[in-house]
């Protein structure tokens, strides 16, 4: 019995020895290749033109404030987004109506006139399309102006008209 756990106690010893050397081995060359590779990741991973864009990108402010006095012309929103949105304008009365009128109106949400309840569109459209315009150009209630969009007033108004045409 005395053998065998003198036995164990050796492996262990054996084992602990060569693994602590091969844990020792591993950190000397960590930092061998630190001390080598220190100028050399200055030069062509820190200063990166990609990286540091990400990192400026990362570290920008969320919003940007106005202050008085002061020139806030970069905080001015493009009037022309430089995205396809030329294409994106509808060109029927119907295209709009589907592309975005249709989100609230066609299940009446948010109190929009459910287009078919003919109950709901009677007094608006005895009003006069001109008041209708002006409340989808302008906003009315809780639908945005433009019902959320950057279309033109000629979209918006053939919107108003196919919309009025379905419900007289």
């Amino acid at each position: 019995m005395a053998q065998t756990e003198l036995s164990d106690t050796h492996f262990f010893n054996s084992f602990s020895l060569v693994l602590g050397f091969l844990i020792a081995f591993a950190v000397i060359l960590f930092l061998v290749a630190r001390l080598i590779g220190v100028d050399s990741q200055e030069a062509h991973v820190l200063l990166e033109p990609l990286r540091l864009k990400a990192v400026q990108h990362n570290i920008a402010p969320f919003a940007h404030t106005a202050v008085a006095g002061q020139d806030n012309a970069a905080l001015a929103i493009a009037a022309n987004p430089k995205s396809g949105a030329a294409a994106a304008v509808p060109t029927t009365g119907e295209q709009a109506f589907t592309k975005v009128c249709s989100a609230c109106h066609a299940l009446g949400i948010n109190g929009a006139p459910k287009v078919g309840d003919h109950a709901a569109w009677a007094p608006r459209i005895a009003q006069g399309k001109e008041a209708l315009y002006s409340n989808a150009i302008g906003g009315k209630g809780t639908m945005p102006p433009r019902g959320g969009t950057t279309w033109p007033d000629a979209t918006i108004r053939m919107a108003v008209d196919y919309m009025v045409a379905l419900n007289k």
